[in-house]
């Protein structure tokens, strides 16, 4: 019962969205790194939001969140166009 728990805890916390794009394995794969990015955004807002973390440090950790996902976009070859 403990991994059932396990896995309710991570669907709760770590929730996914379907993918509705045109199919194809980068997208999906930019999609999950785009939803995981978002995630940790909202984390972080939240920690600066409650004074658990400085603003600065806040903006520093976003930041370097979107230089990943930047990084993920271009290995991925994703394209701005529809």
């Amino acid at each position: 019962m403990t991994n059932k728990n396990s896995q309710d805890r991570e669907n709760f916390l770590y929730a996914r969205s379907k993918y509705y794009g045109i199919f194809t394995a980068n997208n999906l794969a930019f999609n999950a790194n785009l939803q995981e990015f978002s995630q940790r955004v909202g984390y972080i807002s939240n920690l600066q939001t409650s004074g658990k973390i400085s603003p600065q440090k806040a903006y520093k950790q976003i930041q370097a969140l979107w230089k990943q996902l930047k990084h993920s976009k271009k290995q991925l070859n994703i394209n701005d166009d529809k």
